[in-house]
């Protein structure tokens, strides 16, 4: 799991720190909002409000700022915006075979997003071959 996350820092999908997340998620980049499990009342309270009445998870984590920070490559952090809806995928995937009873649900909701998702793409891509015109 925690190497998971380093792979997400590598491949840029994930946005650690309180502002690199906000503005994430207020850009609607943000699918999952990572809250370490002794994040301050007053972060864990923005980032509450940043998400609520937008499509983004807020979830706190079994890690401390220190683990969540060391498995990004970061001292500490408390906050982190996973961007990539494959990586939220898997990432609440693996929190919910750990902690099934925390995490379940949450992975359910990430992977009906997901695929979600790949409907409307792959409608939409059929729509564009079907309109296109030979034009000479």
């Amino acid at each position: 799991m925690l190497g998971l996350l380093g792979l997400m820092r590598r491949a840029s999908a994930i946005s650690p720190g309180e502002d690199q997340a906000a503005e994430a998620v207020r850009a609607g980049k943000g699918k999952l909002l990572l809250l370490a499990s002794d994040v301050s009342d007053n972060a864990r309270r923005k980032a509450e409000n940043l998400a609520a009445g937008r499509s983004v998870e807020t979830v706190p984590l079994p890690f401390d700022r220190e683990t969540l920070g060391a498995a990004l490559g970061l001292g500490s952090c408390s906050v982190a915006a996973v961007t990539d809806l494959g990586f939220a995928e898997a990432f609440a995937g693996l929190l919910a075979a750990q902690w099934p009873e925390d995490y379940g649900p949450l992975a359910q909701r990430v992977r009906e997003r997901r695929e979600k998702a790949a409907r409307r793409k792959l409608q939409k891509g059929s729509k564009r071959v079907g309109t296109r015109r030979n034009d000479g």
